[in-house]
């Protein structure tokens, strides 16, 4: 047995043995032996306020019929020995056997534990918290992004749930995948016993459930889950591939009604995330804040769902006069392209403007850094290498440029994704524009990209804003997959050469990151994997990047 195997086998048996000996009020049935079948996905917790959080589990559906009831409880200790609030809530297959409790009454900024009952059978015990009030010293936080079960092992949400430093999670998009057996990033999954179920790619609602059941059947997942509470969105593979407003990249001809699929989609989201629904009769608003005392401020965004227009493609700037830049400024600069939309936007101007808290932080699921990269790089009609000799050769032997290594070296730089708020140049601006007017300590976190970033925010105008720190994946690859013949470190040298807002980078490895806030600084340190490929593997630490409150701080600095 790998030593992997065996601490994750020793944990799976520390938590069931704390089920089986903490029996006060749930244990009815004391000499039967109790069965954990029924809870095969684990438990979770998430969208904590300071006197109240949300708790789920799944039951196992095999042999039910109609509503079951679950029991609950939640304690102030491990054993049980003071319970806080139990109570009763029932499921049924219309809620895909999901159970989810929002507990009412808690005292702030507070540990707690918790679990599940139904019949003989008890669930593993979870740990969650409250949020605090008032002065608070420190919030450190685990981001996480992109997780992609037929790539490889989740060991970031495992490494992440054995800390014992971390108030909560923050997931900031493609929990799941939505692809069929043998998509993307699928090529060791047979290898690695994870190719997706269902076979085929997700559609109906049945398909969304299905394939959730199975991302919280990995143990490393649920690991995570049971630590600690999650704070959610979702991106764009939690639906379709590049979804926007209406419609997505691989929705296809053939594939029914996108509204349908979207709305299947949310529904199963909203089953099996731990997430608190502001308004049943529009489940698609999940923008939301959470306040960590007066220390900071958490605005979780939708860029994906309620207002996105369809993102640009630069195939419709491409003719025999090569790319037409004029026209594709014309339309980047369009007023009326939306990302947020206008009522999510008033509502995060509320929230900044109500908010005292020193550190004004954005969880949402793209870029908002400024990744501009030369035309020919971003096209592909040359490789990172080459062009980076051509500049090489420009700097020490500029005599000997041929015309067509000029014409490259002379077109502009632009965008590398239109889908990030590259692509939505004037939606930025009205938000950087917003932080700025109310004079905030702004940090935006970002995934979406599969690979870590830290840049500095300025306004078109070149005024200072605030810093984006952008974990990597989970196990989605990165750009080593569209660069698989250039060394992935003088890619990211390169990048942060070329890219004068970006001072950091890594587009290799896979991870989580961790954001730490104090009253004196905000600071994001990035924690890799040496592998998502094998059961073993090594926890790498990686640089620590920080920014300072204050209008002449907002920028970034290595520690």
């Amino acid at each position: 047995m790998s030593r992997r195997r065996f601490i994750r086998t020793l944990g799976a048996g520390a938590v069931a043995g704390a089920a089986l000996s903490s029996v006060p009020a749930l244990a009815s049935h004391r000499r039967a032996p109790v069965s954990l079948r029924n809870f095969t996905h684990g438990v979770a917790s998430g969208d904590p306020l300071p006197h109240a959080v949300i708790l789920w589990t799944r039951l196992s559906p095999v042999g039910r019929r109609g509503q079951v009831p679950v029991f609950w409880e939640v304690a102030a200790d491990r054993a049980f020995r003071h319970v806080l609030r139990r109570g009763v809530a029932r499921t049924d297959a219309g809620r895909d056997f999901t159970v989810k409790v929002d507990v009412d009454g808690l005292p702030a900024g507070r540990r707690f534990f918790y679990r599940f009952r139904s019949g003989r059978a008890v669930s593993p015990v979870g740990v969650t918290r409250t949020l605090p009030r008032g002065a608070v010293d420190e919030v450190r936080l685990a981001v996480f992004s992109c997780a992609n079960y037929p790539a490889g092992f989740f060991h970031a949400y495992g490494e992440a749930a054995r800390r014992r430093d971390l108030f909560a999670s923050v997931h900031l998009g493609d929990y799941l995948y939505e692809y069929g057996r043998g998509g993307y990033a699928s090529e060791d999954a047979a290898l690695l016993d994870r190719e997706v179920d269902p076979e085929g790619e997700l559609l109906a609602l049945d398909d969304y459930r299905r394939r959730y059941a199975q991302y919280r059947s990995d143990p490393d997942c649920q690991a995570l889950h049971a630590a600690m509470p999650m704070i959610a969105v979702w991106d764009d593979h939690e639906i379709a591939n590049d979804t926007w407003k209406g419609g997505a990249e691989n929705h296809n001809p053939g594939e029914g009604d996108f509204a349908v699929r979207r709305a299947a989609a949310i529904r199963a989201y909203h089953e099996w995330m731990p997430i608190r629904v502001s308004d049943p009769r529009r489940p698609e608003r999940i923008y939301r804040s959470f306040r960590f005392g007066n220390l900071l401020s958490l605005h979780m965004l939708d860029t994906r769902v309620i207002a996105r227009d369809r993102q640009l493609d630069y195939a419709g700037y491409l003719g025999n006069g090569g790319f037409d830049a004029a026209a594709f400024a014309a339309d980047m600069a369009d007023p009326a392209r939306q990302l947020m939309g206008t009522e999510q936007r008033a509502w995060l101007q509320g929230q900044m403007a109500a908010s005292s808290a020193t550190w004004q932080v954005l969880g949402q699921q793209v870029l908002m850094g400024r990744m501009h990269i030369p035309a020919p790089v971003a096209l592909q009609s040359i490789s990172f290498g080459d062009y980076s000799a051509l500049l090489y050769k420009a700097q020490t032997a500029p005599g000997t440029l041929t015309p067509a290594e000029q014409a490259v070296l002379a077109q502009p730089a632009i965008p590398y994704n239109l889908d990030a708020w590259d692509g939505y140049a004037v939606a930025r601006e009205v938000v950087l524009g917003m932080a700025r007017a109310l004079d905030k300590n702004l940090v935006v976190l970002a995934g979406d990209t599969h690979n870590a970033w830290a840049s500095d925010l300025a306004d078109a105008q070149g005024n200072a804003v605030g810093v984006e720190f952008a974990t990597a994946s989970v196990s989605s690859p990165g750009l080593e997959a569209y660069f698989p013949n250039e060394d992935p470190a003088a890619v990211a040298a390169g990048l942060t050469r070329l890219i004068g807002p970006l001072r950091y980078a890594n587009t290799a490895d896979r991870g989580y990151m961790v954001l730490t806030a104090t009253a004196e600084a905000c600071t994001a340190q990035w924690h890799y994997v040496s592998t998502i490929k094998s059961a073993d593997y090594a926890a790498i630490d990686g640089p620590v990047w920080a920014t300072l409150p204050g209008a002449g701080n907002r920028r970034l600095f290595a520690v």
